[in-house]
């Protein structure tokens, strides 16, 4: 005699981005858009300018103070970095909290990914939220004293517990970017077919490395034996008609 039986279930994943789904497929959308476009477009730039110091305090400072001179940088600073990064954060940990991965069940490299991706996430909004209040909020003020910039961070490095979320957080920062470029070429149709998603796979890969690279040695050069003890300001204010020092060649 025949019986019955139960379907067998499977641990959901991450739902496919389909349209006409409501309000929650658009939210994904600019979810997948805001971590290319402003913030991974502003991690570049944040790794590619803390890279001047590995050519000294001075040159740090330089930088600094040239970012906080752009024209509307307050007004830039907030439309296009801290609204669009606290978005993506919390976003993306609602989209962990409502999602479950099953590697347990599929231990596919796709559902690894998955899990890295979420894993690093945290790491990096953890990291980007201690690293914004105490860089940008807490302390001295670099946008009115960019001397000091380097001298904060060498401090701030000067804990080793603190060197160690640095350098974790690094990798973590910088995997979570790349595999999210893999997944926003993906999922906006811009790499169809395996063939395709598995070439640009190793493109992301390399930006991934070259990021870390750069981000690594930024680390270093705050914390390696040629620029140890930097000065409180290299940049303090100076009396009527007389302007700090520029670095050679600039």
């Amino acid at each position: 005699m025949a019986t019955a039986t139960s379907p067998v279930t499977h641990a959901r994943g991450v739902p496919p981005l389909r349209p006409g789904e409501g309000h929650s497929f658009l939210l994904r959308k600019l979810h997948s858009l805001t971590g290319i476009i402003p913030i991974g477009a502003f991690l570049i730039e944040h790794i590619i300018s803390n890279y001047e110091a590995v050519n000294g305090p001075l040159a740090y400072a330089q930088q600094v103070k040239f970012l906080n001179g752009l024209p509307l940088v307050r007004v830039l600073e907030w439309t296009f970095i801290f609204i669009p990064l606290a978005y993506h954060m919390l976003y993306g940990i609602y989209i962990w909290l409502s999602g479950k991965s099953n590697v347990v069940y599929y231990p596919w490299v796709g559902n690894w990914m998955y899990t890295a991706q979420r894993w690093t996430g945290l790491i990096a909004a953890a990291y980007i939220c201690q690293h914004v209040y105490r860089q940008r909020f807490a302390g001295v003020s670099l946008p009115e004293h960019p001397g000091a910039a380097f001298h904060k961070v060498q401090v701030e490095l000067s804990n080793p517990w603190m060197l160690a979320f640095y350098i974790i957080a690094m990798a973590a920062v910088c995997w979570h970017f790349a595999y999210g470029i893999w997944l926003f070429a993906a999922k906006w149709g811009f790499t169809p077919g395996d063939k395709a998603r598995r070439n640009f796979g190793y493109v992301c890969a390399a930006i991934g490395v070259i990021l870390a690279v750069l981000g690594y040695a930024s680390i270093y050069a705050f914390v390696g034996p040629n620029y140890k003890n930097a000065p409180d300001d290299v940049m303090p204010a100076q009396p009527p008609g007389i302007v700090a020092p520029t670095v050679p060649g600039q």
